[in-house]
Parts: C-alpha cells; sequence; structure tokens
C-alpha cells in the first residue's frame, strides 16, 4: 500500500543566483538545481513537488 511522504525544500542565494534543493523525510536530497532568478528556483521546485510521485519511487529506490 502506497504511504504518502512529505518533502521540504531549500532556496538560497548566491553570488551567481539562486539554488534549490528538495529533500524527502529522512533528509535526503531527491532533487536540486539553480537559477538565475528567485521567482525561477520557486517555479522549479513547484514543478519538482508537483511529480512528487515520481521522486517517491526514486527516493525508496
Amino acid at each position: 500500500m502506497y504511504e504518502p511522504r512529505s518533502f521540504a525544500y531549500s532556496l538560497r542565494q548566491g553570488e551567481s543566483g539562486w539554488s534549490w534543493s528538495v529533500y524527502d523525510e529522512d533528509g535526503v536530497t531527491v532533487a536540486r538545481g539553480a537559477d538565475a532568478s528567485r521567482d525561477e528556483a520557486q517555479a522549479a521546485v513547484d514543478r519538482t513537488l508537483r511529480h512528487a510521485p515520481s521522486l517517491r519511487e526514486s527516493a525508496s529506490a
């Protein structure tokens, strides 16, 4: 049976733009990236979280 999992994310501003990471319940990084602006980074996080079912599969593998 499928158990819902929770994810968290972080956004960090650096000299060359914004980096982001998505973490599973155990604190394992399941996705990360970098974008030029905060808005682009947030949109990338949002897209990643919308695909959370595929993250669940990769996180449990």
